[in-house]
Order: structure tokens, then C-alpha cells, then sequence
């Protein structure tokens, strides 16, 4: 093995494991996965490092200017990374979680009959 692949391995060995759960509708784009392990320093190379090893979820994740989609929310340990101050650039620690959710939106609009009477 050569040093730089060394150096690279010890590089992801000292980053910190984390635990990214992928939705039900970006599984197929993520092998399959509803779990994905990751070493990272920060929410956003968490995020690299799953897209780059699963490519094909980068267009539902991010624009094309590289910004977080505004329909998909980032939870780290159950805070919206929005609010974070740093946000994107927020440190992660060993055994942290980040759940991406996607906002859901349609539906069935209600006809006026079909809509709840007020009393």
C-alpha cells in the first residue's frame, strides 16, 4: 500500500462516525440503504461523503449551485441544521445522527361539499 493511501486511511480512521438515515424515497438512490455510516468532521462533508459514494442522491439533495435543495431538512441529533449557527459547517462528534426529511407536499384539495362544516 502506498503512503498516501496510508495517510488517507488514518485521515478517515481520526474522523468522526456518524450515522446519516436516508427516507424512504431516496433509498433506491442509496443502494437501498435506510442507514449510511460515514466519517466526517462537519454536517457538510458528511453530506460529501455520502454522495460520493452514492452519486446518484447528489440531484435530490443539492442544487445545481451546490445548496442544500430548500425542500429537504437536515436534522443533527434532532435540530434543524438551519438554525444551527454555523449550519452546514457544524461539527459532528462520534456516534452523532443526521436525518435528512424531505418536506411533502399535494394532496387531495377538498371540494366545497367534502369540506368540514363549521358549527
Amino acid at each position: 500500500m502506498s503512503i498516501a493511501i496510508e495517510s488517507q486511511e488514518r485521515v478517515r480512521e481520526d474522523l468522526k462516525r456518524m450515522t446519516i438515515f436516508i427516507p424512504t424515497p431516496l433509498r433506491p438512490f442509496a443502494a437501498g440503504n435506510d442507514v449510511v455510516e460515514v466519517g466526517a468532521a462537519t454536517v457538510a462533508s458528511a453530506l460529501d461523503e455520502l454522495t460520493q459514494t452514492h452519486p446518484d442522491l447528489r440531484k435530490h439533495l443539492f442544487t445545481s449551485e451546490g445548496k442544500v435543495r430548500a425542500f429537504v431538512n437536515l436534522y443533527l441529533n434532532d435540530e434543524d441544521v438551519r438554525y444551527l449557527p454555523a449550519k452546514e459547517g457544524t461539527g459532528v462528534s462520534s456516534g452523532d445522527t443526521l436525518s435528512i426529511i424531505p418536506s411533502i407536499a399535494g394532496g387531495h384539495q377538498l371540494s366545497p361539499s367534502e369540506a368540514p362544516q363549521k358549527s
